[in-house]
């Protein structure tokens, strides 16, 4: 009994975080994600793709500035070498200094640094799209999520599903429609079925065709919001991969550990028994 009270409270101390779901009847699809589950991988090909969508869509307006060049190429990426980490990095100019006359100047970005924010600041970026924020991406897909109901995100929470956000930015991504009649939007405001409230300051920024894969994948939309949502997944946690296979691994350890724990205890009051 203890321990069902125990497991309650921390699914419902999971469940109270903050939840960016849509109105009812507009819960995000759940998808299959090969990174889904405690024993699931990022797919390399895909992480490839979605970070090629946000080079090239998303990085206009959105920053990851918790993302640095070189982890490109670490272990549990999205499998560059580290020549194409380095050449990636050097596409990119860097504000640096101040030099020995005390001015900043701009050099090719190097595999230490951040991504760099498309804008000089916060305010440079709300002037741009009058007034809204554009957020960055480094952990957007931890710090979004849906409401499932309290029997769903029990189930959730014991079958360990973590693809919360994961869903809802596909969701967003290809949720945009037609507002309802009567509706009238500003003229910076698109209507989205999964956003909360469905006005979104952010136009679709995908369409078919957009951005050329090489590897003969779909160029839908619909394709391109699962695999930058895939990159942004592992944006947010770039070290999963070790992670299972760390808790794996300590698993193991702990029930060959009770396991000998159990027959030790067996031998030694055998003995006093005797």
């Amino acid at each position: 009994m203890r321990k069902l009270t125990v497991a309650l409270t921390l699914a419902a101390t999971v469940m109270a975080a903050p939840v960016f779901g849509a109105e009812e009847g507009h819960t995000p699809e759940r998808l299959s994600w090969s990174f889904a589950g405690p024993f699931g991988l990022f797919d390399r090909a895909q992480l490839q793709r979605g970070f090629k969508v946000y080079r090239e869509v998303c990085s206009t307006c959105h920053s990851l500035k918790y993302v640095a060049f070189r982890n490109l190429a670490q272990p549990g990426g999205p499998g560059f070498s580290e020549a194409q980490a380095r050449a990636i990095a050097a596409e990119y100019q860097i504000t640096d200094g101040p030099d020995d006359s005390g001015e900043m100047f701009e050099r090719p970005g190097r595999l230490s640094d951040h991504f760099p924010s498309p804008d000089a600041n916060e305010q440079a970026a709300r002037a741009r799209f009058g007034g809204a924020l554009p957020p960055d991406l480094s952990v957007i897909a931890k710090a979004r999520s849906y409401e499932s109901g309290l029997a769903i995100g029990l189930l959730d929470f014991f079958r360990q599903y973590q693809e919360h956000g994961v869903d809802y930015i596909h969701a967003l991504l290809t949720g945009y429609e037609d507002p309802p009649a009567g509706v009238k939007l500003e003229a910076t405001q698109a209507w989205n079925r999964y956003f909360p409230g469905n006005r979104i300051a952010m136009v679709p920024p995908l369409s078919d065709g957009q951005v050329e894969y090489t590897d003969g994948s779909p160029q839908t939309v619909d394709q391109y919001a699962r695999d930058v949502a895939a990159f942004l997944a592992w944006a947010a946690e770039p070290h999963m991969e070790a992670r299972k296979r760390i808790g794996f691994q300590v698993m193991i350890f702990l029930i060959v550990l009770a396991g000998l724990l159990y027959f030790t205890k067996k031998k030694v009051w055998a003995d006093a028994h005797a």
